[in-house]
């Protein structure tokens, strides 16, 4: 195993200036206090670095993630530096092995005419993902078992893999099977299995605290721009934006292959787990479908109820699902042994939209107002999170006097007074050392917002401490420590 860190290297991203649209016409989501720094509009940013994304042969392991998170580390400019981590082939990560790593130099089909049918390098998609090498002459009967297409999307290629079963083969529209001749076709795929290692980035912003806040997103899909470079890509921003931001929490960004990325960083983590209070799984962040969070397996994790509440607050369409053992990495942070906070969000879930997993997943697919939109709930998730705090009330016998205290004034410019004695009434009854402010905000039927400022205000005169603990917020199940 070797770890370096890359603070440069890879092809320069296509920068260019924050300056996109809202969504559909309408005002962004509101990010909260990390909006400025993002700049107003991120999205053309966004959809200029999935552009230069998309291009690489991206596996689970190989050069293409290496190229990937070079490209990811250019984009974060000096700070902060991606750490980049090298696990070699045959390494035990729970009930799995590291697989061996594959790299493609060529691969091409070409007909009986002579004429090339398909080839990797005008979309890596035309190769089945994880091909063994083969260069033979086959007839037509002898290739179609290893011809995949989608004839209820003629004119679409599929994304295929055989990561951990021997296989080799090429995917091309279902037009382009159908107008095959009989004949000999000549197959050259050149690739290489070999004992190297999986490659994943990680990027670790310190806060005030050593209570973490965990992002994660896939590296591991080739040519496709909704799943999963504007994932990439938004955990780029995201890490940038946080960089040049106080934290109270401890935010580490994982750049990782689907499945086999998270289970081995889970193993070669396991005190660190211990740590994780929140986590977000990014996904599929910029079709025009309606943002979707997914629950964490506890249901009601307080990054839960940050990511319901910033979709609420868009007072556009949205939906909120319950966990499933199906989708993405969230699976792994939510095996029961683990059993993380971990919640996923995107827009159209896997399997909803046509496009998934074919070529139609295109950069023509995402616009820069969803990335810009799914970028600002992100900010304001995050900004819920590391304002929610655990208070407990100082005065408890009898409600303090509040006018002489001067609290009415202090906050009076931002609400109106009614809301403003509800919210510090609120929370002085129920901060008792064991509510947080979302528990409190979900209690009273008022803004997150509205109690987070009156708690502060209280707080400035005494009339709250601060309680906040490991133990407390988010008591890791047993199977997540050593």
């Amino acid at each position: 195993m070797s770890d370096s860190s890359r603070g440069s290297g890879g092809p320069e991203p296509n920068a260019s200036p924050l300056n996109a649209s809202p969504p559909n016409g309408s005002e962004p989501a509101d990010a909260g206090e990390y909006a400025a720094t993002a700049g107003a509009d991120p999205g053309t940013w966004l959809h200029d670095l999935v552009a230069t994304l998309l291009p690489p042969m991206r596996s689970i392991t190989g050069d293409g993630v290496r190229t990937t998170l070079a490209t990811v580390a250019r984009a974060l400019g000096p700070e902060p530096a991606l750490t980049v981590h090298e696990v070699p082939s045959g390494t035990p990560v729970l009930d799995w092995t590291v697989p061996r790593e594959w790299n493609v130099a060529s691969a091409r089909l070409t007909g009986p005419d002579g004429k090339t049918v398909v080839d990797a390098a005008d979309n890596p998609l035309h190769l089945l993902g994880y091909s063994t090498p083969v260069r033979a002459r086959l007839s037509l009967d002898e290739l179609r078992p290893h011809l995949f297409s989608m004839p209820d999307r003629p004119d679409w290629v599929p994304y295929r893999t055989s990561y951990y079963t021997e296989n080799w083969g090429f995917c091309l529209t279902d037009r382009q099977l159908a107008a095959l001749p009989d004949g000999e076709y000549d197959v050259e795929i050149d690739t290489t299995l070999t004992a190297g290692s999986l490659t994943y980035g990680e990027i670790v912003l310190p806060g005030t605290t050593d209570d973490e806040f965990l992002i994660t997103t896939h590296t591991c899909h080739p040519a496709m721009a909704n799943d999963n470079c504007s994932g990439i890509a938004t955990a780029t921003l995201l890490a940038r934006t946080l960089a040049g931001l106080p934290r109270r929490h401890t935010f580490r960004l994982l750049f990782i292959p689907g499945t086999i990325g998270s289970i081995t960083w889970l193993a070669r983590n396991r005190d660190t787990v211990g740590r994780i209070r929140h986590g977000l799984v990014l996904t599929g962040l910029g079709d025009r479908s309606d943002p979707t969070y997914k629950r964490s397996r506890r249901g009601n994790a307080a990054v839960d109820r940050a990511a319901a509440a910033a979709l609420a607050e868009t007072g556009r369409p949205h939906r909120v699902v319950d966990f499933s053992p199906y989708g993405y990495d969230e699976r792994q942070f939510c095996s029961p042994g683990f059993d993380l906070p971990v919640g996923r969000f995107g827009r159209g879930q896997h399997g909803d939209y046509p496009q998934y997993h074919t070529s139609a997943d295109d950069l023509d697919f995402v616009t820069p107002q969803s990335l810009a939109d799914s970028f600002a709930i992100l900010l304001r998730t995050i900004d819920i999170c590391e304002r929610d705090r655990i208070w407990r009330n100082t005065t408890p016998y009898g409600e303090p006097q509040l006018g002489r205290r001067g609290l009415y004034r202090a906050i009076g410019a931002t609400m109106n007074r009614q809301a403003i004695e509800m919210g510090l009434l609120w929370v002085l009854n129920l901060a008792d050392g064991t509510r947080s402010l979302l528990d409190i905000a979900d209690r009273a039927d008022l803004p997150f917002d509205t109690v987070a400022a009156a708690a502060d205000a209280l707080a400035g005169v005494d009339l709250l401490s601060d309680v906040t603990s490991s133990d407390v917020t988010s008591a890791a199940p047993a199977g997540a420590r050593r």
